[in-house]
């Protein structure tokens, strides 16, 4: 008999899945029935929140949706912050979870594992949360999921399934099929309409935000052909080279760029949702656009959140470039342009601004001489928020964390596992503080027992130095924020990682280089010299 947990391990492999993360439990066991015969990897996280991290590092590098197989009860609620994360920044994540039997829903009698109601319980944080009533609907809702994935904005997608129907048969059961669904095309009037808008532009401005990762090539030949100077939200960082003439960085949150954004007469923002971690990290309510607004963006409700357009173009963003793209004369990208000479007095008012940041910058260019490749997934600490700002690198899906969006701790050690597992050909670097790797560094014994090789860059300053400025600038007694900070290396070397402490910065990149490509390596970075300020 094949049971309706194994045909789903049958379908989902049908449909490209090569990994999933969990930790088993009484309640999922039979969903590992089929996993040892199937050519789907598993990858056991020490939490359900780790697995939800790996899974999100793992879909952010490869476009493909991270799954997870989630316990009953504490597995979800475990689990459900990571879910949050990957709401917030749009990354496609399908969460399979067990249920109690349903003649056991909803009763309160106090079963192993039982909550009121799983699905009202991750309604905020998923796409759509489905509970299977019966094993003829399983084809369905994962066809519904994978439409998610494929034609809208991707986010989370919950499925449960109770005890009773994961051990049901399901020999009647055919794989189907995976029907992939096309993204919104945008309207070809609107469009030229915009186009017609952006001709006549003096002073014009692109903002391009995540939903553009896919577009690279458009992306850089639309900030051409427009001549506008172009500002990278978090999750775009790389869609334009670090030379390209027009690109202003991730600076939208300080003085020149905002004046840009004033002074535009035309600014087109597209995969952006025009929010507050991306545009205004200071957290004043002065990021402005002076001028008219057009919006381009997958999702319709994001299109008039934040900034209502004048023209709002509901499409893909690869595929509104590319039409846009046509209607618009071809360029190449000028250091003598007007745009690119507005581009270049920002960058110098910016240089200025980062003066005092020169430590930030020579610490990120000792660690890209050693490995020009990295991928840098990040947690919320400062190496990430000073990153932020100075890192330009040339491909996206290369910069991504924790610190924008919904701004969790811990999800840059489990992430970059993920992202490893995703793609093992370019060495990731996971940057945290010593406050945030605390909540979730037992991941550590995940990726040395899947022999994951990264590298941790730890900046240690003994405590949650960030919001202990915080709390000084507002004359606020420090509470709760110089922690207890235990020996970082001894306990990755008990969980089997190499770990060094970095002397100066001929050291760190000598242990960069030689990095085990089997374990993970911690280099712990203190906030002294030759390091601090």
């Amino acid at each position: 008999m094949t049971t309706c947990g194994e045909f789903l391990v049958k379908q989902l492999e049908a449909w490209g899945v090569d990994t999933v993360f969990g930790i088993p439990g009484v309640h999922t066991v039979e969903l590992y029935r089929g996993l040892p015969h199937s050519g789907i990897r598993h990858i056991t996280p020490r939490h359900e929140q780790g697995a939800g991290f790996m899974a999100d590092g793992y879909a952010r590098v490869t476009g493909k949706p991270g799954v997870c197989f989630i316990i009953t009860g504490p597995g979800m609620t475990n689990i459900l912050t990571a879910m949050g994360q990957a709401y917030a920044d749009s990354i496609p994540m399908l969460v399979i979870s067990s249920v109690n039997e349903r003649s056991r829903l909803g009763h309160g009698n106090g079963y192993l594992h039982e909550l009121p109601n799983q699905r009202a319980m991750t309604a905020g944080v998923t796409a759509f949360s489905h509970t299977l009533m019966s094993v003829e609907q399983l084809p369905a809702v994962l066809a519904r999921a994978f439409a998610v994935f494929d034609s809208e904005r991707p986010r989370p997608v919950h499925i449960e399934l109770p005890l009773d129907i994961i051990t049901a048969p399901a020999d009647h059961l055919k794989i189907q099929p995976r029907v992939h669904l096309p993204r919104p095309a945008p309207a070809l009037a609107q469009l030229r309409e915009a186009a017609t808008r952006l001709r006549a532009a003096k002073k014009p401005l692109l903002l391009l935000g995540g939903g553009c990762v896919e577009a690279q090539a458009e992306a850089r030949a639309l900030a051409a052909a427009l001549d506008a100077p172009t500002a990278l939200t978090i999750n775009a960082k790389g869609l334009l080279q670090p030379e390209h003439p027009l690109l202003i960085g991730s600076n939208q949150s300080l003085v020149p760029v905002r004046e840009l954004a004033e002074e535009a007469d035309v600014v087109l923002a597209i995969g952006t949702e025009l929010g507050e971690t991306d545009y205004d990290v200071v957290f004043d309510g002065n990021f402005r656009i002076g001028g008219e607004l057009i919006r381009i963006d997958i999702d319709p409700q994001q299109l008039v959140r934040n900034f209502v357009p004048s023209i709002a173009i509901h499409s893909d963003a690869r595929l509104a470039m590319r039409v846009l793209l046509a209607e618009l004369p071809a360029a190449e990208a000028r250091v003598d342009s007007p745009g690119a000479q507005r581009a270049a007095k920002v960058r110098a008012q910016l240089a200025e601004d980062f003066s005092g940041w020169a430590h930030y910058r020579a610490l990120f260019d000792c660690i890209l001489e050693a490995l020009p490749d990295a991928r840098f997934v990040g947690d919320s600490t400062q190496t990430v928020y000073s990153g932020n700002h100075l890192v330009e690198l040339d491909g996206a899906r290369r910069w991504f964390n924790a610190s924008t969006g919904y701004g969790t701790l811990g999800y840059g050690l489990p992430a970059a596992i993920g992202a490893r597992l995703g793609d093992p050909s370019r060495p990731v670097i996971s940057l945290m503080g010593d406050g945030g790797l605390q909540f979730t560094m037992t991941e550590l014994a995940s990726a040395v027992e899947a022999k994951v090789g990264i590298v941790v860059l730890l900046w240690n300053n003994h405590g949650y130095g960030e919001i202990k400025r915080y709390m000084q600038r507002r004359d606020i007694t420090p509470l709760g924020v110089d922690i207890y900070t235990p020996d970082f290396l001894a306990i990755a070397r008990g969980f089997g990682c190499a770990a060094e402490r970095a002397r100066d910065y001929t050291h760190l990149q000598e242990l960069l280089r030689n990095a085990p490509s089997d374990r993970p390596l911690i280099v712990e970075v203190m906030e002294t010299a030759p390091f601090a300020p």
